[in-house]
């Protein structure tokens, strides 16, 4: 068994690193911003990452999507751009509806444009009354194509140029493509969050949705939603990962370098205790995330509660490393702007987005006490 990266994703975070590299000077502004920061934008589409989110077929890199390349470079890029990261996952977690579930002539006119960087796209499933429960969500497509109502908190509003929609439709819930100059289609401002990124509710006002613009059986949109996740949610997890080291490096270097008491500060016992149990609770979640990104590659909907415990350890254990961070800073880890203040607040809505921390729980237990039956079955 082995514990190493494959030469092909050590060779992608190198790739990453050069693209971070390039964002870096930038990264403390374009995090800052709720709308769409074009050099940042302009540094992904040049990089060719995105070629990741799209198969061979249609301009991507490989001849189906891996999740675990995926989660590597969103490590990278987490640790020194969430706008960056964001703008990378998206391209992905925004066109799978379309790659899995589009028609060929959608899937053409679309997908290259992902794959270089020239349209970003967006997934919108939340309303402004509902989260984590879509089974309830409002809008509606009628019987004559029409879409009507909205959708809020939705990732690379008003950048996007289409959106994959989860609707109601007759007694089921349906997934359309939707253009982002589709008449009907308004993009409206949403609160600004802790950690500013880009956001817009969807009005949805009487769109025509033509039988093109269908990803997926009617009825079946569900199955669209759950295939993205089983791709998806593991990368998250990377993303939390990438968080974690940087805040523990930036805690560590203030630490190495910081005296107190006549002595560098990681030398202080309560210091090098937060150090030391953040080091090891990161080295644990890496080495889940990437043994979920590998079975995710393998089966992704098999292997969905692995990518979910990935998740949930992953954002969890980020959480309290950068929290660990701060305290070891002290007052400088409180400094507005600065990156572990950066980090602070970025770190928080991990354990929400893609499948909060208490969501995850009941469907990893579920999935625990169905295999432990099942082997005292067999016993």
């Amino acid at each position: 068994m082995s514990f190493q990266l494959d030469p092909l994703y050590e060779a992608l975070r190198e790739e990453a690193r050069a693209v971070a590299a390039v964002v870096e000077p930038h990264a403390a502004e374009a995090d800052a911003s709720s709308t769409l920061y074009p050099p940042v934008a302009d540094a992904l589409a040049a990089s060719q990452l995105s070629e990741l989110m799209v198969p061979a077929a249609y301009g991507g890199r490989f001849e189906r999507l891996d999740p675990l390349a995926i989660a590597v470079v969103r490590e990278v890029l987490m640790g020194t751009c969430s706008h960056l990261d964001s703008l990378f996952g998206l391209q992905g977690i925004g066109s799978y509806s379309l790659t899995v579930g589009g028609s060929e002539e959608l899937r053409e006119t679309w997908l290259p444009h992902v794959a270089c960087g020239r349209a970003l796209a967006a997934l919108a499933l939340t309303e402004p009354e509902t989260g984590s429960d879509l089974r309830q969500i409002s809008t509606e497509l009628t019987s004559d194509g029409r879409l009507r109502g909205r959708k809020a908190f939705i990732s690379n509003g008003g950048a996007a140029a289409f959106y994959s929609i989860l609707t109601r439709e007759g007694d089921g819930h349906s997934m359309v493509l939707v253009p982002a100059t589709a008449p009907g289609l308004t993009v409206l401002p949403t609160p600004e969050i802790i950690a500013p990124h880009v956001l817009g509710d969807l009005e949805l006002d009487d769109v025509q949705v033509t039988p093109e613009w269908r990803l997926g059986e009617p009825g079946k949109g569900f199955a669209l939603v759950l295939a993205t996740l089983s791709i998806f949610r593991v990368s998250v997890a990377g993303a939390a990962i990438g968080l974690g080291q940087a805040a523990l490096e930036e805690a560590t270097r203030h630490a190495a370098t910081r005296e107190q008491f006549g002595q560098p500060l990681a030398r202080l016992g309560a210091v090098a205790e937060r150090l030391a149990d953040s080091w090891a609770e990161l080295e644990a979640a890496r080495l889940l995330t990437y043994r979920a990104g590998e079975l995710a590659r393998a089966d992704p909907q098999a292997s969905l509660h692995h990518s979910s415990m990935a998740k949930l350890l992953a954002s969890e254990t980020a959480g309290r490393i950068v929290d660990r961070g701060v305290q070891v800073m002290g007052r400088f880890g409180l400094i507005r702007d600065s990156k572990m203040e950066r980090l602070y607040r970025q770190a928080r809505p991990m354990r929400i987005y893609e499948g909060a921390s208490e969501v995850l729980r009941p469907g990893i237990a579920r999935v625990l006490v169905d295999e432990v039956m099942r082997d005292a079955t067999r016993a």
